[in-house]
């Protein structure tokens, strides 16, 4: 699977909105306002937040370290902070 570049984005202190949905047939990411991420883990224990946050690092091209979760951690909205 093939990430969208989405390096425009990556700005130190930026929020970054996120739609994630889990349990999906396939993973994808789609551009966008907010951008929507597919997963194809459950919702348990944090797992389809975690993949959603690797994915996105990886269309940012930054480390997933650097992705901060801020708001939604049970939610399928979330906000993320590029530190």
């Amino acid at each position: 699977m093939s990430l969208p570049d989405l390096s425009a984005l990556a700005v130190p202190g930026t929020g970054i909105a996120v739609r994630v949905t889990p349990n999906a047939r396939r993973a994808g990411l789609e551009p966008g306002a907010p951008i929507r991420i597919s997963v194809t883990v459950v919702p348990e224990d944090g797992k389809a937040t975690e993949a959603a946050r690797v994915m996105l690092a990886g269309a940012l091209g930054v480390a997933k370290s650097r992705l901060v979760l801020i708001r939604g951690a049970k939610s399928r909205d979330k906000l993320f902070r590029l530190d």
